[in-house]
C-alpha cells in the first residue's frame, strides 16, 4: 500500500455571492462549509462579508480540490435548489489565486418539510429525549428491528451509526438518506439491529471530535464515546434481544462521524468487533489520531473497513492511508481499505458503500 504525497501551497480564494433568494433576511450571516473546515456550517473564519447588494468571502486556500456548500449558520439553513431540492457539493480545483461567482437558489428552512416524504421502514422506531449523562443533554435514537423481530426469540448483532437523521429517513436527512433500513429489509445476509444516534446539530463537531484542537477547540468526543459505551450499549442490550459480544457489535459513521467511530473503537477495544470508517475527518485532529493509533492500536483486534473517495480532496485519501498503515504496524486488526475514484464527500457515496461494509463485517465476524 502506498501513500499519496502532496505539497501544500496556499493561494487566495475569493467567493462572491451575487444572487440569493429574495426572502433572505437583510444582513443575514452566510458561511462556507466544506472539506477545508470539517464541514462546519458556522465557522467564523469562513463567514461572508456584505459587499454592496451581495456577499464576498476572501480566504487563503491550499492547492487542491475544494468541496463546499453555503449555509446561514446550520445545515437546516443550508442552500438548496429553487424548489427546495437537495443540491450536490460545489467543487473547485484550486491551482492559483481564484475568484468565483456563485448563486444560491434556495434555503432549506424556507421550504416546509411537507415537501419531503417520510421514507423510513415500518421497522424503524423512535426513542425521543434519550439522556446522555456524560454530556448532560438529550438525543433522539432511531432503532431498526429486523423483520419478524416481534414474532421470534432470536438475538441479533447490533450496528451503531452516527448522524442518525441521515440513516433511515429522507424527511429528516440533510442531503439524502443512507437507506440502511431499505437495505436491511431486503438483504439475504444475516440481519442486525441498527441503532442510529442523531447528531447534536450545532454540537455535532464538538461531540464528534475526540480532542480540543485548533479547528474545534470545544472537542468533547471523549465523553461522547463514553456515552456510546457506558450508557447507550447497556440500554440497547437490556431493551432488545442483542448478541452482546464484541464479535457482534459494530460501529460506523462518515466524515466527523467516521472519526469518532474509529476513535471509540480504539478507546474501547473490547467492545467493538467491526468498524466502518467512511471518509473520516482525521485532518482536523492536529495529528492526534495518529498518536492514538500508536498508543491504543495494539489493544485493538477488530475488522476495520476504511473507505474514502478520490474526489474528497487532496488530503483525505492520504490521511486514511496513513491511518490504515499506522494501524497495521501495531495492531492485529484485519483491515479492508477502499479508495474509489469518482466519489465525493456526500450521503450518496456513503449510501452506496454501507451495504459493502455490512457484507464484509457480518461475514468476517470472529
Amino acid at each position: 500500500m502506498s501513500c499519496i504525497v502532496t505539497t501544500a501551497q496556499s493561494y487566495k480564494l475569493s467567493v462572491i455571492l451575487d444572487s440569493f433568494p429574495p426572502y433572505t433576511s437583510v444582513n443575514t450571516a452566510i458561511f462556507l462549509a466544506g472539506n477545508r473546515n470539517g464541514w462546519n456550517p458556522h465557522a467564523n473564519e469562513y463567514q461572508f462579508q456584505k459587499q454592496g447588494s451581495g456577499y464576498r468571502l476572501s480566504i487563503p486556500a491550499e492547492k487542491g480540490l475544494l468541496e463546499f456548500k453555503l449555509t446561514r449558520g446550520s445545515w437546516e439553513q443550508g442552500e438548496t435548489g429553487g424548489s427546495g431540492e437537495s443540491v450536490g457539493n460545489r467543487r473547485l480545483q484550486i491551482n492559483s489565486d481564484t475568484v468565483i461567482h456563485v448563486t444560491v437558489k434556495g434555503w432549506q428552512d424556507h421550504f416546509t418539510k411537507n415537501e419531503k416524504m417520510h421514507t423510513a421502514s415500518e421497522n424503524v422506531t423512535i426513542v425521543d429525549r434519550f439522556y446522555m449523562p456524560q454530556l448532560k443533554r438529550y438525543r433522539t435514537l432511531r432503532i431498526y428491528l429486523p423483520p419478524g423481530y416481534n414474532k421470534n426469540q432470536k438475538r441479533y448483532p447490533v450496528v451503531y451509526l452516527q448522524d442518525g437523521q441521515n440513516v433511515f429517513d429522507l424527511y429528516t436527512s440533510f442531503a439524502g438518506e443512507w437507506d440502511v433500513d431499505g437495505f436491511m429489509d431486503q438483504t439475504s445476509l444475516p440481519r442486525a439491529i441498527v441503532v442510529a444516534i442523531d447528531n447534536g446539530g450545532d454540537k455535532r463537531l464538538n461531540e464528534y471530535c475526540p480532542y480540543p484542537v485548533k479547528k474545534i477547540p470545544g472537542g468533547e468526543g471523549d465523553r461522547y464515546a463514553a456515552f456510546l459505551v457506558e450508557t447507550l450499549k447497556p440500554y440497547v442490550d437490556k431493551q432488545y434481544r442483542t448478541l452482546k459480544s464484541r464479535a457482534n457489535t459494530f460501529i460506523a459513521g462518515s466524515s466527523m462521524g467516521g472519526l469518532i467511530s474509529f476513535y471509540t473503537a480504539l478507546k474501547y477495544p473490547k467492545i467493538f468487533g467491526g468498524v466502518g470508517v467512511f471518509s473520516p475527518s482525521f485532518w482536523v485532529t492536529d495529528n492526534k489520531i495518529y498518536a492514538d493509533i500508536k498508543k491504543m492500536g495494539p489493544a485493538l483486534n477488530a475488522f476495520i473497513y476504511f473507505y474514502v473517495g478520490m474526489q474528497e480532496g487532496d488530503t483525505m485519501p492520504n490521511d486514511l492511508l496513513k491511518a490504515a498503515q499506522d494501524l497495521a504496524a501495531v495492531s492485529k486488526s484485519r483491515s479492508t481499505v477502499v479508495v474509489r475514484s469518482g466519489r465525493g464527500h456526500n450521503e450518496e457515496a456513503w449510501r452506496k458503500e454501507f451495504p459493502l461494509f455490512y457484507q464484509a463485517v457480518i461475514t468476517k465476524k470472529e
